[in-house]
């Protein structure tokens, strides 16, 4: 436990169990406490890397926006930082906007990669969703004090004080546009997407993103020799704010990062 200096941020690391590197990027406003339910079935086998992006948890903000571009330049760097030639890396919401863009801008430092409840365009998600996105702002932040959100920010943040900071770099963040499809079709490593089937991701959206990656495009043969190294799983009774709770979560996981090819998984 500690911090790694990567391009100016301060990055808080926790490190747990032995085996492959296993990087988990939490969501928005949150840290890496919300991997809490998902920690013992993942440590147990692999050797988990918690981070804390710039501005959450344990991790100071620093002088520029929050972008999952910029993010995404950090966790590659943390790879590195920490001597693995590359790891698997599992990200939710926000944490898997930047697990997306660290595929993208560097792949190789990516060996697997797990989208939890993501989408690849600002479309793909349900209007209620982007209108909260768009409702979210600096104002905001002392309504969210009565969140667990802000008590754990309260608890872990170098300074406290900067939580409207934090919210209001959140919204900036929500509100722009972006359309990242083009760029995930091009990426080479194995990727899972799951999803919530009440989650905040369109279904259509959900298949589209699956076709992009070369998922479902063709029957594979009775072998299954012409599969795609995509996967997709919806996980029934599962929304995009309880998903990382959901029990079978981790056995969804694990199989697709162990399988010694990813046709296989």
């Amino acid at each position: 436990m500690g911090c790694a200096e990567v391009n100016g941020v301060p990055l808080y690391v926790e490190e747990h169990g032995s085996g492959e590197p296993l990087v988990l990027l939490h969501g928005g406003i949150g840290s890496g406490e919300m991997f809490a339910p998902l920690l013992p079935a993942l440590s147990a086998r692999r050797r988990v890397v918690l981070v804390d992006l710039q501005a959450h948890g344990r991790t100071a903000d620093v002088d520029r926006p929050l972008r999952p571009e910029l993010m995404a330049d950090d966790v590659a760097a943390l790879v590195a930082h920490l001597g693995l030639p590359r790891a698997d890396v599992l990200g939710y919401s926000l944490g898997a906007a930047v697990a997306l863009r660290t595929a993208v801008q560097h792949p190789g430092a990516v060996r697997r990669l797990v989208l939890v409840s993501a989408a690849l365009r600002r479309g793909g998600w349900h209007a209620e969703a982007l209108a909260g996105m768009d409702a979210m702002s600096a104002e905001a932040a002392e309504a969210l004090r009565q969140s667990p959100a802000y008590a754990s920010y309260a608890r872990h943040a170098p300074r406290p004080e900067d939580w409207p900071v934090l919210v209001g770099k959140i919204a900036e963040q929500l509100h722009r546009d972006f359309d990242w499809t083009a760029e995930a079709a091009r990426i080479t490593a194995p990727t899972l997407l799951v999803f919530g089937d009440a989650d905040a991701v369109r279904p259509d959206h959900m298949v589209e993103a699956y076709a992009l990656l070369g998922g479902g495009l063709r029957d594979p043969g009775w072998d299954g020799s012409d599969r795609s190294t995509a996967r997709l799983a919806v996980l029934p009774g599962a929304t995009h704010y309880d998903i990382l709770t959901h029990p079978l979560l981790a056995g969804t996981v694990l199989p697709f990062l162990e399988a010694p090819d990813a046709r296989t998984a």
